[in-house]
């Protein structure tokens, strides 16, 4: 385990610090899934669904809002790039100026008239335990039962995330407690609405105490609905630890989305085409740190430059444009009129369309499925080809598809070699 360092972007009221770097360790969790409630943004099976069932799989973008609060036009220029959720920074007071409720409901009413999911978080609890400035979980709690009132209604609209990265390097063995006291806190207070939880360990659980522990915090809640998030950094610098965490948690039947990673870090260089790759392949929300206003250092993490949407950083235009991006997976709530199947919809290139539930639409495992009466294709699987090169786009081991197939893989073991680098043939044994 190598020490970890902190990344640092400035705000309009101070500065925010989070990181961290280490080795994955293996660690064996158990499952624990009962049906929540379905009302508003739920879980089921460790999937996440809208009232009406579909299944919602987000593709969001944070916002700084706290630090930026003149920068009103954000979510609405968020929301123009296909992008179904904004995950909103806010302040519980304890560290930077409060977030009133009046401003809560305010922000959840320009979600709503974007057409996104609102995915609310207090700031002030990063980096607990190793930061003598951050808030404890149960001040963060304290500021949504004091907020709920905006809350209230709004469960088909609002996920509250109770608190940003909440212990850093120190302490972190007291995270299951402090979060199971934490989701009990909230439920008690009348608030209905899909709780998320961050990792320890400044977000990238490398000592996998919320992975051990999220079957136990998931029990704890009343309604079975919370949500695990793992933010991916340097310790996720690799496809195979992209992959053995979140497959871990969808194995499990544990809901998990990626609720912040860039694609570079002062603390090392996260493997972001692994992460969406391996988002998309298995149906996991993703959530990209962020719009605009990084600095000290971070200023690489802005996908815009000065907050103008015109103005597409490297970063942004990656995470937004390219292969398993927003343009490429996001589908838009059906609360707002959106067609629903968690991204996982569209055509192959074969023109027939993708099977929604995928593998589970396929018993024999062809890659065929069948839904709404009539054949689909399992997206990844042997039948998702085409002709004219249409086999391209991101396995989810991070590496690209072979644009033809078996033919750049004279020795049959899944692997070609295209433009100079690595390939994988879809459907193939190397296609994980």
């Amino acid at each position: 385990m190598t020490q970890s360092q902190r990344r640092t972007w400035l705000t309009a009221a101070g500065s925010a610090l989070a990181g961290v770097a280490g080795l994955l360790l293996p660690v064996f969790g158990t499952a624990g899934a009962a049906q929540a409630a379905d009302s508003g943004i739920h879980v089921s099976n460790g999937r996440v669904y809208e009232a009406d069932g579909s299944e919602f799989v987000m593709r969001g973008v944070n916002h700084a809002h706290a630090w930026y609060p003149s920068e009103t036009g954000a979510i609405a220029d968020i929301a123009a790039t296909g992008a179904n959720t904004v995950r909103v920074v806010l302040s519980s007071g304890d560290r930077w100026t409060e977030t009133s409720t009046s401003q809560v409901a305010s922000i959840i009413d320009d979600c709503k008239a974007n057409k996104v999911i609102c995915v609310l978080e207090v700031h002030d609890t990063t980096g607990y335990g190793e930061d003598g400035a951050a808030a404890s979980l149960d001040q963060a709690a304290d500021y949504w039962v004091g907020v709920k009132s905006a809350l209230r209604g709004q469960e088909d609209y609002v996920v509250v995330n109770i608190g940003n990265e909440p212990y850093g390097n120190s302490g972190y063995t007291a995270w299951t407690g402090a979060t199971k006291n934490a989701v009990v806190k909230l439920r008690n207070a009348g608030i209905e609405n899909a709780l998320m939880v961050d990792a320890p360990n400044w977000g990238q659980d490398w000592s996998h105490t919320m992975r051990s522990n999220a079957a136990s915090v998931f029990a704890a809640d009343p309604r079975r609905n919370t949500i695990f998030s793992i933010h991916m950094y340097g310790v996720y610098d690799t496809a195979a630890e992209v992959q053995d965490y979140l497959n871990h948690f969808v194995n499990n039947g544990l809901p998990i989305v990626v609720g912040e990673f860039g694609d570079d870090h002062s603390d090392g260089n996260p493997d972001e085409n692994a992460i969406m790759a391996t988002a998309r392949s298995l149906r996991v929300g993703y959530l990209g740190w962020s719009w605009s206003g990084n600095g000290s250092g971070v200023e690489y993490l802005d996908m815009v430059n000065g907050f103008d949407a015109g103005s597409l950083t490297p970063w942004g235009n990656r995470f937004l444009n390219g292969a398993d991006g927003i343009s490429a997976t996001s589908t838009r709530a059906t609360i707002y009129g959106g067609s629903g199947g968690g991204g996982t919809g569209g055509t192959a290139p074969n023109g027939y369309p993708y099977c929604v539930n995928g593998g589970a639409s396929d018993p024999d495992g062809d890659g065929w499925g069948w839904e709404n009466n009539r054949s689909c294709v399992v997206r990844g699987s042997a039948a998702d080809t085409g002709s004219g090169g249409g086999t391209g786009g991101t396995a989810p081991n991070g590496y690209p598809y072979c644009a033809h197939g078996g033919a750049s893989d004279p020795d049959g073991d899944g692997w070609g070699w295209e433009n100079n680098r690595s390939c994988v043939v879809r459907g193939s044994a190397a296609d994980r």
